[in-house]
């Protein structure tokens, strides 16, 4: 059985979310269930699932991946900026240049324009050529150079 099917058939007798029959299935699959959910815009169940999975495979790079991507969905800013670094410590050098440009995006949605900057001149660093990383970075170089100009003032 498949866990769409077996969180479907716990749906179905208004049972809640089990912990216990999730164990068996691996992290991938845990991610791709979520993300079929989400698709579905089953977003209650993908994120008890997330929260799941947490619990579950608190260091799987698949677990904290797709969480960090729902709680960009659910505008947990300071949470995917969490598990995005988090996601990075483990990744290490491998980390995809998409999980740089989620971190700069949930660092600008977090109010931190000054440790997206870095966050961006650090994935260009493995990605030099990454059009949305440069994108990024051009558009927080542009907001940092305005944030230290005065503005309007007059001797």
């Amino acid at each position: 059985m498949t866990l769409i099917q077996e969180l479907m058939n716990q749906a179905a007798v208004g049972g809640l979310l089990n912990v216990q029959s999730i164990q068996r299935f691996t992290p991938a699959e845990i991610r791709e269930t979520i993300q079929s959910l989400v698709a579905t815009e089953q977003f209650d169940l993908a994120n008890a699932l997330g929260d799941a999975g947490m619990s579950l495979h608190p260091h799987s790079a698949d677990i904290l991946a797709i969480t960090s991507l729902l709680a960009m969905m659910n505008q947990d800013w300071s949470l995917a900026v969490e598990l995005i670094d988090e996601l990075i410590e483990i990744q290490g050098a491998t980390t995809p240049a998409f999980t740089h440009v989620m971190l700069v995006r949930a660092l600008r949605c977090n109010l931190d324009p000054a440790r997206a900057l870095a966050a961006a001149h650090q994935g260009l660093a493995a990605y030099p050529e990454h059009t949305e990383l440069t994108a990024e970075a051009i558009d927080l170089d542009a907001y940092a150079d305005t944030m230290q100009a005065p503005s309007g003032y007059v001797h």
